[in-house]
Order: structure tokens, then C-alpha cells, then sequence
């Protein structure tokens, strides 16, 4: 049993830390025009499990940390109008940090289409992102942002009819 224990919370690890890779990818893409096959080749070859400017990368699991990147890419037009759509009046996303840019970004592919992750966690894992980059009022931005979006596309998980 032990061993099952440990191969979830290991496999848990591994997409936490691919999360957060992604969230990291997407930045450096927004900030610095990198190219998503050369952000994907320095993270997976050089970063993953290793010590980066005295910070150390934890083993990711890379198909994760592949699919959301690749996929907020792909379909980053139709991402960022459900963001726009589920920020507060007033609010467009352009106008927010990059870092939160990326956070809520990844955050809304994988509810669209991780559907084998309850929307909870996914929310909770890019909610524990946002704390660990930002003290002030974005974390609460990332919950309440993703947690709209998680109502209008997963309905059924919050005891709501689909629309």
C-alpha cells in the first residue's frame, strides 16, 4: 500500500511541478518572444531536476508540463475571451501582470480540458501558484477568475444544471 501512497503523491508532485514549469514557460514567452519549441527544450532538458540560478527545479512531469503549454498556445484566442469574460468589470486581461497573465491561462486550459482533474483541484493547484509569486490581491484574482470559468464549463461539479 505504501508504495501506492507514494506513486500518487509522486505522480501529484510531478504535475504540481509541472504546473508551475508552465506557468514559468508561458511568462518567459510573454516577456522575453521566446519560441515555444526552444521554452520546451530549455525546461525539459535543462531545468527539470536541476539548480537554475541557486533555485532547484523539481522532477516534472513532462507530457503535463508538453500539453499545457502546447495547448494554451493552440488555443489562446478562446482562453483568453472566457478569461475576459470571467474577470470584473473593468478588468481586461491585457492590462494585468504577465506572471498572472500565464497563471490564469494554464489554470483555464486545463479546466477545459482536463476533465479528469476536478475543477477544485485544478483551481487550488494555480491558486498556490499565484501565492507563491504575488502576497497582495492577485491570488484572490486567480481563485475567483478560474472559479467563474470552472462554473460555466463544469457546471455539474458545483451542483449546478449545465446552461
Amino acid at each position: 500500500m505504501s508504495t501506492s501512497k507514494s506513486g500518487k503523491a509522486s505522480h501529484r508532485a510531478g504535475r504540481s511541478a509541472a504546473r508551475l514549469a508552465a506557468v514559468q514557460a508561458l511568462y518567459q514567452m510573454d516577456v522575453a518572444q521566446t519560441d515555444l519549441e526552444d521554452v520546451i527544450e530549455e525546461f525539459v532538458h535543462h531545468r527539470f531536476g536541476r539548480e537554475v540560478e541557486g533555485e532547484l527545479y523539481h522532477e516534472a512531469e513532462e507530457a503535463h508540463f508538453d500539453d499545457v503549454v502546447r495547448g494554451v498556445v493552440r488555443e489562446q484566442k478562446a482562453i483568453d475571451v472566457r478569461i475576459n469574460d470571467a474577470l470584473a468589470d473593468g478588468w481586461v486581461l491585457a492590462r494585468l501582470d504577465s506572471t498572472l497573465r500565464a497563471t490564469l491561462r494554464a489554470g483555464c486550459y486545463e479546466l477545459q480540458r482536463n476533465k479528469d482533474v476536478p475543477a477544485k483541484v485544478v483551481i487550488t493547484e494555480y491558486l498556490d501558484i499565484a501565492k507563491a509569486f504575488f502576497e497582495n490581491e492577485e491570488p484572490k484574482v486567480v481563485n475567483a477568475v478560474l472559479d467563474r470559468v470552472a462554473r460555466a464549463i463544469r457546471p455539474q461539479e458545483f451542483g449546478q444544471a449545465s446552461v
